[in-house]
């Protein structure tokens, strides 16, 4: 495709024919909301790397890498990209579809495709699970800022284990660095979102999604170039479908759930954190194929996320199995052995800033065009007005950790853990699972409304045999991914942990 036909694509007058012809239904309900100006994006590179950048997350970086390791490495990583395409691709699939059939935000887009508004309250499903995600993660994507700045004025220079560990330990301590850090994180997704979608969120989430990608690769050659990183690579790649079964069938089962909870959770699905997306592309091409690219790229980046940790783990004989501890006390030791550590270590944060900013940006995007849509206002205003909420709504978060400390939940954890725990083991399955119905069942939006959106445009077509496995497969899955999730939990309330 040339720079031309990606810049025509969801421009112009051709955009906003499409915008009105995806309103026609049900659009005289809405006759003042539908009213608001609609922006879409200048290239199909930009939807592609934007939907990406909030799909591609921190769970990609210190998550995806251990549990591939844990579970048989490469036998592994097969069995996961079984469960993206028949679990995550199709629920994208979905969400892409209502939005750019609708041409609206979750704000509007049921109402639109259904009329009747018997599906008006899940519009709310959306806004309630992108503010939930945004009230622990602006602290998390605080964490990466904090620690990249660490890294870049020498802050580990000198440090053994403990005093690293230290570093972190004082961070969450402190209530003034972590409100000040997560306060920043604010400020720039809010910054980004005041330009506008093309000249604000899709020209800066280009800039950093390709530097992720640059500073990637960088660090890949580092870590596999250092000595005893062999090692790390034959943990990681080498395929050992005998960890699978290292604690029988029960093992088995462990890996299995793991890889398709990865599958899942990876793309954040169910919140309609890609349906916004969806709303604002035209209709050159096929969603299964620009799915498809997506979920490549969001793969393509856990996988590489291994290359970097695992070689310099075993180089430095440390262990690569402590999840957020990783990458906050362990990498920033072997970063302190490398050679150039410190440039190293700061590249590193570089990229998990970018990683955590592209998704801080896609989501606040999406909160805005619903608070814009909702309530007929414009940008700036609807930019106030969810900055200061979510300024308010995160301070729980910041202060979890230390003026909050005491407040957990059993068998969850902090008030960070709680929030997650919600998000990622209610609203993120529940949601899908309804995304599932709303598209297939009369009631909802129906089969024939949404095969046909999905195959418009030229590119790979959603397969029609799927219909019997989304019928009854994905939806049991989604059951299954549900229930696990609390399975330990109930395990430990009733004692029987």
């Amino acid at each position: 495709m040339s720079d031309n036909e990606m810049l025509a694509e969801g421009a112009g007058a051709a955009g906003a024919a499409e915008g009105a012809s995806g309103l026609a239904e049900g659009a005289e309900n809405f006759p003042a909301k539908a009213a608001v100006p609609r922006e879409h994006f200048a290239s199909r590179l930009g939807f592609i790397l934007i939907s990406a950048g909030c799909a591609i997350g921190l769970g990609n970086v210190w998550r995806f890498p251990y549990i591939a390791g844990e579970y048989g490495g490469a036998a592994f990583i097969l069995m996961y990209l079984v469960f993206l395409v028949i679990l995550g691709l199709p629920v994208m699939v979905m969400e892409f579809a209502v939005g750019r059939a609708s041409q609206r935000s979750a704000a509007l887009a049921f109402d639109i495709l259904q009329p009747s508004r018997r599906w008006h309250w899940f519009s709310w499903w959306a806004y309630i699970g992108c503010m939930l995600l945004m009230m622990f993660y602006t602290t998390v994507c605080g964490w990466m800022l904090a620690y990249m700045a660490k890294m870049a004025t020498g802050t580990f220079v000198g440090l053994d284990p403990d005093g690293v560990a230290g570093v972190f330990g004082a961070m969450l301590a402190n209530p003034g660095e972590m409100i000040g850090w997560m306060l920043v994180v604010i400020l720039i997704g809010f910054a980004v979102c005041s330009f506008g979608l093309q000249k604000g969120v899709e020209r800066v989430t280009k800039v950093m999604m390709v530097a992720l990608l640059v500073v990637m690769g960088v660090l890949v050659v580092r870590s596999v170039t250092l000595p005893g990183a062999a090692a790390g690579l034959e943990f990681y790649l080498v395929p050992d479908f005998g960890k699978m079964f290292e604690g029988g069938w029960a093992g088995f089962g462990d890996a299995v759930y793991a890889a398709m909870g990865q599958a899942f959770f990876t793309l954040s699905l169910g919140i309609s954190a890609m349906e916004v997306f969806g709303s604002r592309i035209g209709k050159k091409h096929s969603l299964t194929g620009e799915a498809l690219r997506i979920c490549g790229l969001d793969t393509m980046v856990a996988i590489l996320a291994g290359f970097i940790i695992f070689p310099a783990c075993f180089a430095f004989a440390v262990a690569p199995d402590q999840g957020p501890a990783l990458v906050f006390v362990t990498l920033p030791n072997v970063f302190e052995q490398m050679p150039l550590g410190q440039l190293w270590g700061t590249l590193f944060f570089v990229f998990m800033s970018f990683a955590a900013l592209s998704t801080i940006i896609a989501v606040f995007e999406n909160i805005i065009t619903f608070t814009m849509e909702r309530w007929n206002l414009d940008r700036r205003t609807a930019i106030l007005r969810t900055g200061a909420l979510i300024t308010v709504l995160s301070l729980p978060c910041a202060l979890g950790f230390n003026v909050l400390a005491g407040v957990t939940v059993p068998g969850i954890g902090d008030i960070q853990s709680i929030e997650d725990f919600i998000v990622s083991n209610n609203m993120l399955p529940l949601g899908s699972l309804l995304y599932v119905v709303f598209c297939l069942s009369r009631k909802g939006w129906g089969w024939k409304n949404f095969l046909k959106e999905a195959d418009t445009g030229a590119g790979a077509p959603f397969p029609r045999w799927s219909r019997v496995w989304l019928t009854y497969g994905l939806p049991a899955l989604i059951v299954v991914i549900f229930i696990m999730g609390y399975v330990p939990k109930f395990m430990l309330w009733l004692g029987l942990a």
